[in-house]
């Protein structure tokens, strides 16, 4: 290991040794480029795992859906009833040592900025200059929180910040979110003796598509459709859909993850709900899970004008994630859309040849980050080819 700020210009700098950090790192060595003198991943976390490091202890191998393999190295099988906090910061652990990856850490970036076709990455220890930049940054730090009007009192969380369904034993809890991570938190707060009310924007996209292969390619290119003309990628359960198996089936039946219809509004201590109907009984469409739905309890609470209002004691926000790019405010490849437009291969911005984005929009899943780690790799390599044979 060398001193990277010391005034040298690196060939690519790598920003995050999530998924699409260190396969992009794995791709560029095999390709030539010297680590810590060529390229360099930041991360800001103090150990590896990207953001699998941060997830809730229950949150087990099995139920994450698995990862897909890095390059080079299958992902032996693990014990499935292992937390995958621990299963997968394992595996990038020994990914990073096995191919000894330049990963300096923890290094907070701040900013990203670009002058006479050299880019600058400005951290918490010093600036570097790079030809190239890859940003995999992920999701994971930028979580989303949507507006609703009302204030309530009681506590409120996002799934970013969750541990533990201990924490809320005996109490009603408002699940908010359409997504894989909502209706897990219904299933392992109901199991801790905990009360829920799981409530949707939509109708929950339940489907009894198989989540294969070809699934996946179809879900990347319905994204990349967006990224390309500039508008912000989607959900990923508007993109996925929920899978109807029997890891959720049996709780359908049993009237515990029906959505009990769209929140309307939050009180001090409540939230009115548009869906129970007068009496609090109701439910509006399940989708695809319409017939498998069974007895349904009714809310507690009472009719008021615009909805149900029922009790809760705390809000757990499980509304998903955008794309953490703080860092590259500086540079102004947002649209007026709010998103970026990205290039053909789904990892060049358009505007800004030479910066990579691996893990934004149709490559946020664990599948696509793999590859496109790969792709924004092949892409830096070119455009350095680029830039040496116009210097000489």
């Amino acid at each position: 290991m060398t001193n990277v700020f010391d005034g040298r210009m690196l060939q690519v700098a790598v920003i995050g040794a999530g998924q699409a950090g260190l396969s992009a790192a794995y791709y560029l060595g095999a390709r030539g480029l010297q680590p810590w003198r060529d390229v360099v991943v930041f991360d800001g976390n103090d150990g590896p795992g990207g953001a699998w490091r941060h997830r809730w202890d229950s949150l087990t191998f099995d139920r994450a859906h698995g990862i897909h393999a890095l390059p080079a190295a299958p992902l032996e099988d693990p014990d499935p009833t292992e937390p995958a906090n621990r299963v997968v910061p394992r595996y990038f652990g020994e990914y990073e040592s096995r191919f000894a990856l330049p990963v300096l850490r923890p290094v907070t970036v701040t900013g990203v900025t670009r002058d006479d076709g050299v880019f600058t990455v400005h951290t918490d220890r010093g600036a570097v200059a790079a030809a190239s930049i890859i940003s995999a940054t992920g999701t994971w730090d930028s979580p989303y929180l949507p507006h609703y009007p009302g204030t309530f009192a009681g506590r409120q969380l996002h799934t970013h910040d969750y541990r533990s369904a201990d924490e809320f034993r005996g109490q009603r809890v408002l699940v908010v979110g359409g997504g894989t991570s909502a209706i897990q938190a219904v299933q392992e707060l109901h199991a801790h003796d905990v009360e829920t009310v799981w409530t949707t924007r939509r109708t929950p996209q339940w489907t009894r598509r198989t989540f294969d292969s070809e699934w996946g390619l179809e879900v990347e290119r319905s994204v990349s459709a967006r990224t390309r003309q500039g508008l912000p990628p989607l959900s990923v359960s508007a993109a996925t859909g929920l899978a109807l198996n029997e890891l959720y089936t049996p709780d359908i039946a049993s009237g515990l993850l029906v959505s009990r219809g769209q929140l309307v509004r939050l009180t001090r201590d409540a939230a009115v709900l548009d869906g129970p109907g007068a009496d609090g009984s109701h439910y509006p469409s399940q989708g695809e899970a319409d017939s498998l739905v069974g007895h349904v309890a009714p809310l507690p609470g009472r009719a008021v004008v615009d909805g149900w209002e029922t009790p809760i004691d705390a809000i757990l926000w499980a509304t998903g994630f955008r794309a953490h790019i703080p860092h590259l405010r500086g540079l102004g490849i947002r649209e007026r859309t709010g998103g970026i437009i990205m290039a053909d291969d789904g990892v060049t911005v358009a505007k800004l040849p030479g910066l990579y984005l691996a893990g934004y929009g149709a490559s946020a899943s664990t599948l696509g980050a793999t590859r496109a780690g790969r792709r924004a790799a092949m892409a830096a390599l070119r455009f350095a080819r680029e830039l040496a044979s116009s210097a000489a």
